[in-house]
């Protein structure tokens, strides 16, 4: 599948595709699904950890490094977008409403 014909909804179907063919789905609670998300995040924490900021900054500039953020962000994104399915929440309309409320609690100067 090309980067060009990616989208979200695609995305979804093919983690479910792939948790079906293994019969996941029953492990595919809420709950498990946010234990998940918070253990892949924090695995992504776990690489910026002890960099400074300049450090941090330069991260991709490691071909090692970079996969392994990579990696994980695809992780994050995983259980993230799973986590949605499952809960019947368009990630991408409440990102927009999300970011509606802020301009209006944080209006610019």
């Amino acid at each position: 599948m090309t980067e060009q014909h990616l989208d979200v909804a695609k995305l979804q179907r093919r983690l479910a595709e792939f948790a079906a063919a293994r019969n996941w789905q029953p492990f595919h609670t809420p709950k498990n699904l946010v234990a998940a998300l918070s253990v892949e995040a924090s695995e992504l924490v776990e690489i910026f950890q002890w960099l400074t900021p300049e450090e941090s900054a330069r991260v991709m500039e490691d071909p090692e490094t970079a996969h392994r953020v990579t990696d994980e962000v695809a992780d994050v994104l995983a259980y993230l977008l799973q986590l949605c399915e499952v809960l019947g929440v368009d990630p991408l309309a409440a990102l927009n409403a999300k970011i509606d409320r802020n301009e209006h609690r944080f209006p610019a100067p």
